[in-house]
């Protein structure tokens, strides 16, 4: 129940205060945060230095602050998507490659979007949605009640039709059948029962949802990441749609689609790796 008072009390001070007061009372928060939160340091700090193995301790403990920091500014976001409407849009995010989406709803087998948490996924999501398209987004519910209608109800109010990860399977095929959107999340696999890969060279459980759902649908996967820029303003970039040919072989095919994918999150993850937010230990060995 606390942390439902503290997010309904960040999202009064996120929507009354000036937006860049309210990020660097965010960013004095992350740093106290940081100096206290002893395991979350060193996990983020570990999954760093498995990204960047030749990197010294002094440079990861330095991306290792700006990934609180930048998560701490991902909330303030999500706290004001009251403010946001077509204005803050066209002023504050550029759009890079939106065609990616165009044409694949143009084939009308609907669109799986991938992307990762990286950056601001939530924010890309009531982007989309508030420029029109048909977005549906697979999210974890969190165990509180209250806290998981707070969240359901800040992506709703922006267009974001939410599916709940239990029950998902079945309403994502529904809605990509009905040529939407269903975008999902596919970097960390929250049962250790996914598909074990190699990511940056080391195994990992990762998620097959995605690719289950597009070799089920024929959908295309079209990946897609939110970042923030040095600026706090935001760029929203579409990769185009992954390229794969079914073999007809579905445990192979499988596998394969998720290896095509994860290397683009890895070459987005070396490239923003302080705005990943991964707190726990990511790799499975």
């Amino acid at each position: 129940m606390l942390s439902y008072y503290f997010y309904r009390f960040g999202q009064f001070i996120a929507l009354v205060l000036p937006l860049r007061l309210v990020y660097l009372i965010a960013v004095l928060l992350a740093d106290l945060h940081y100096l206290f939160a002893f395991r979350d340091r060193r996990l983020v700090k570990a999954n760093l230095k498995i990204i960047f193995p030749e990197k010294e301790n002094r440079l990861l403990r330095k991306t290792s602050r700006m990934v609180f920091r930048n998560f701490a500014k991902y909330l303030v976001d999500f706290f004001r998507f009251e403010k946001l409407n077509r204005s803050y849009i066209d002023k504050n995010i550029k759009l890079k490659n939106l065609h990616y989406f165009d044409q694949a709803l143009a084939s009308g087998k609907g669109v799986i979007v991938l992307t990762a948490h990286l950056g601001n996924w939530e924010l890309g999501g009531v982007v989309l949605a508030q420029l029109g398209y048909p977005f549906w987004a697979v999210a974890l519910s969190h165990k509180n009640t209250k806290v998981n209608g707070f969240f359901v109800a800040q992506r709703a109010r922006k267009g974001v039709n939410v599916i709940a990860m239990g029950k998902a399977i079945r309403s994502c095929i529904s809605e990509i059948r009905n040529n939407h959107m269903v975008a999902l999340v596919g970097d960390r696999d929250f049962t250790e029962k996914g598909i074990v890969i190699d990511f940056f060279n080391k195994p990992t459980h990762f998620p097959e949802g995605p690719a289950a759902l597009s070799l089920m649908t024929g959908a295309a996967i079209v990946p897609g990441f939110m970042l923030r820029n040095p600026d706090d303003s935001f760029t929203l970039s579409i990769e185009k749609p992954v390229e794969f040919k079914p073999t007809g072989d579905k445990g192979k095919d499988l596998v394969n689609l998720v290896k095509a994918y994860k290397e683009i999150f890895e070459d987005y993850i070396r490239s923003y790796p302080d705005q990943w937010y991964v707190f726990r230990r990511f790799w499975a060995k």
